[in-house]
């Protein structure tokens, strides 16, 4: 029966069918399920749960918060609101043209008075009645017969007054509900007038009736105040705890409890399928945003189904995980609840792209997987910044492993201490208590402790599942006490001693010119594994002076020295070694001659019948700068250490020349290593060199023996 693996391998080379077999249909599949499982995950607290609850109706049971929010109170704001608006005064704006409208109605008044005055042959009461006419206000006989006593200076004298006391009145405005205020104030002027007692009653007839408001109403400008002293208004916010009763059983439902039950999305206006689309579309922004950069920036993993898939089940399994942190709740204590989202292990999540993937695609992730941990913990932006922190932190720390001990650290630490460090300064800028914040830096060196754990735990099952060498793998591979190179040490003593020197110059070179470094001292360590078969048919395993090429043809020869490359690919297999060791073994001569069995063989043929091709290794190239290093480390240490004791301008001539015949030869062409990083790469190799062929001082044999009597005779003394 075959095993889940080789059903995935299966699935994803497209073997499981016609349909299958074609890249965008794989991917529309996975991409299906990623989307129903990552919806599901994240919209589960946001359906609403349709309690059909209404005001004034019974709660049927004890309705508790199932996470915490914080929303708006829109009750309370909007009575504070109805409050700022009530302060808020009518707008009225000056109409200048009611001053002179009230004057000129004042002087058409009197001098309605004097052509009444001067008209002959007319009676007093048609006089009377001619003045009476068409006015605004009531004017009984005796006040039109006083008018008519006047004499034409007087009238002058009333009319004056009249229009300066109505003048400064409406210089002052008068609103519409001011006017009987003003008229009585206005009377009250008049009275203290140095006049008549007639005079003043005739003023005060004038003034106060023809006395009109000149203080318009703009409504305009009163809504606009009224809409600007509404929004000044801060809106209140509320907080609801994990677990705290929202409404208990037989009470009656107020307009609170339905926004509160409308705040955490227990009683929702909009339907079930609106939240769908919402959580559907955001779910569709997130996976979009990831994938164009993946295809902007990672063109090698874009087109490489099976780490596409790798990095979906990277997120389920964080946004997975952070469910079941959320859903800890402590019976009783609703605050120790509510910040448990400080234990969400975003940064395993990001740790876990950062090794198995690339660590600038798990600083995209870390910000997307942190903007829905703020969406499922009710859009608190604290949680979210925490997981930030942590998952830059972690990121970090692992970019650039050296030892398997520093993904521990990475995790219990680095992660631990920032989270400590973040929910610290979160708990100063809002007034947490000390006993709440102590709470929150347990959790946070919880977070360290969960990462590290999930981190560690979870890595070497996708590793298997999917063909990934990590970092940790590479460290791993590279400890001394593993099998393989234990074997070589017991068997072949001299080659493992020549690979550890070729991973020291590899390394170094690969710093030099930004390689991958771990593999590539992986990859030196095990480069000569295929050398354990016939180890004695290599000169550094030769402890005698006895050689057995010296009794075989030289084509046979060549076909020993030549076969450790496939030996050592079948071992490395057989020992389920990474793909890319397995490369760097295969391509670490590419298609190199084997020059000293080659001559050998020119030199005793007589009929010049020697192919060269027959005395090449069968390659294929280095493909990778990684395998290159590899191969020039190889050639350069084989090539020194023939030499005895070379002086430091021979030693530099002799690897600058090792690596132009290599390059000379095509044996770099099918690498991408430039001009530069071959003079670069030379430069690393001199400095390991320099530090292992340093020069010896040379103690001639009487010194030695001087030196030894001395020794004796301290040793004397001291007895």
């Amino acid at each position: 029966m075959p095993s889940w693996k080789n059903l995935l391998g299966t699935w994803l080379e497209g073997k499981g069918g016609n349909w299958l077999k074609q890249q965008a249909w794989r991917r529309f599949l996975a991409g299906v399920i990623f989307f129903i499982a990552f919806s599901t995950l994240t919209g589960i607290n946001f359906l609403p749960e349709n309690l059909n609850l209404k005001e004034g109706q019974v709660s049927p049971k004890d309705i508790p918060a199932p996470r915490s929010v914080v929303y708006q109170d829109k009750l309370a704001t909007e009575a504070l609101r109805q409050a700022a608006a009530a302060r808020v005064l009518p707008a009225y704006e000056l109409e200048p043209a009611v001053v002179q409208i009230v004057e000129n109605n004042i002087e058409s008044f009197l001098e309605k008075v004097r052509t009444a005055q001067r008209t002959p042959g007319l009676d007093e009461p048609g006089k009377i009645n001619q003045i009476k006419a068409n006015l605004p206000f009531t004017l009984n006989d005796q006040q039109a017969r006083q008018f008519l006593l006047y004499d034409q200076e007087t009238l002058n004298l009333i009319e004056e007054s009249a229009r300066q006391l109505v003048r400064q009145v409406l210089a002052e405005g008068v609103e519409e509900n001011q006017l009987r205020t003003k008229q009585e104030k206005l009377s009250k002027t008049i009275n203290e007038l140095p006049v008549r007692k007639d005079q003043k009653e005739s003023i005060k007839l004038l003034a106060i009736n023809y006395l009109q408001p000149n203080k318009i109403h703009n409504e305009q400008e009163t809504k606009r105040r009224l809409q600007a002293a509404r929004d000044s208004v801060i809106p209140v916010t509320q907080t609801i705890l994990r677990n705290q009763k929202i409404i208990s059983k037989g009470d009656v439902v107020t307009k609170d409890h339905i926004q509160k039950l409308e705040a955490l999305g227990l009683s929702r206006a909009s339907s079930t399928w609106t939240v769908i689309l919402g959580i559907g579309f955001l779910v569709l922004i997130t996976m979009a945003l990831v994938l164009t950069y993946i295809r902007q920036f990672l063109l090698g993993m874009y087109k490489r189904d099976n780490l596409l898939i790798l990095l979906g089940i990277i997120v389920f399994i964080t946004l997975l995980v952070a469910r079941g942190v959320l859903a800890i709740s402590f019976a009783g204590r609703p605050e120790l609840s509510d910040i448990m989202g400080y234990l969400v292990p975003v940064a395993a999540g990001s740790m876990l792209i950062a090794v198995l993937l690339d660590s600038h695609l798990a600083i995209v992730v870390t910000v997307l997987l942190n903007t829905w941990l703020g969406v499922l913990t009710g859009f608190q932006l604290r949680f979210a910044f925490v997981g930030l922190v942590t998952g830059l932190v972690a990121i970090y720390s692992v970019s650039h492993l050296s030892q398997r001990s520093d993904l521990a650290k990475a995790g219990l630490i680095n992660v631990g201490a920032s989270a400590a460090v973040s929910i610290i300064a979160i708990g100063l800028l809002t007034g947490m208590d000390v006993y709440l914040m102590s709470w929150g830096l347990l959790i946070g060196l919880g977070n360290g402790i969960l990462s590290a754990v999930l981190t560690g735990g979870v890595l070497p099952y996708l590793e298997s599942a999917f063909g990934i060498t990590s970092a940790v793998r590479l460290l791993e591979l590279s400890n001394p006490n593993n099998p393989l190179l234990k074997r070589l040490l017991m068997e072949a003593p001299g080659t493992y001693h020549h690979s550890i020197i070729v991973g020291n110059m590899a390394e170094a070179a690969a710093d030099a010119i930004g390689a991958d470094s771990l593999l590539v001292r992986a990859g030196a360590y095990y480069h000569d594994i295929g050398k354990t078969k016939r180890p004695y048919f290599f000169i550094e395993n030769q402890l005698s002076c006895e050689n057995p090429h010296d009794k075989i043809a030289p084509s046979l020869s060549t076909l020993i020295i030549t076969s450790h490359v496939r030996d050592g690919v079948e071992l490395a297999r057989e020992h389920k070694l990474p793909e890319k060791i397995i490369d760097i073994i295969e391509q670490h001569h590419g298609t190199s001659l084997v020059s000293y069995f080659y001559h050998r063989a020119k030199e005793s043929d007589k009929h010049e019948s020697v192919q060269e091709e027959a005395y090449r290794y069968d390659g294929p190239n280095p493909q990778t700068r990684e395998a290159a290093l590899v191969m020039l480390a190889d050639s350069v240490e084989a090539g020194v250490r023939s030499r005895k004791q070379p002086s430091l301008g021979d030693l530099e001539g002799l690897v600058r020349e090792i690596i132009k015949k290599k390059l000379e030869d095509g044996q770099l062409d099918e690498c991408n290593v430039t001009l530069r990083d071959l003079h670069t790469i030379a430069t690393a190799f001199m400095k390991v060199l320099t530090g292992i062929f340093h020069t010896r001082i040379e103690y001639p044999d009487q010194m030695l023996k001087e030196m030894e009597r001395r020794k004796l005779k301290d040793a004397n003394l001291r007895q």
